[in-house]
């Protein structure tokens, strides 16, 4: 399943959030992927979400894998709007 989100900060996916993000997705045993500009890596690293770059008003792609991803893209979703990204 996948669904693209907009990302409205002004910083972009920066840090704080992303690291919130991040820890969401380990929470469950899918394979999570978050896609930008071609690159698609996955959504349980930190480093692999920051070296992405994601600035403001760019589209991001998070593709889950498995059962219950209904429930992880609530999750996370949660997560985007808290911190005011999407």
């Amino acid at each position: 399943m996948r669904r693209e989100y907009k990302i409205v900060d002004e910083a972009g996916l920066h840090a704080r959030p992303a690291s919130l993000l991040v820890k969401e997705a380990t929470k469950f045993d899918n394979d999570i992927m978050i896609e930008f500009k071609d690159k698609k890596l996955t959504l349980k690293s930190i480093m692999a979400v920051m070296s992405l770059g994601v600035p403001k008003q760019s589209v991001i792609a998070i593709e889950v894998e498995g059962e219950d991803a209904e429930e992880v893209f609530n999750a996370l979703e949660k997560v985007l709007v808290e911190q005011a990204l999407i």
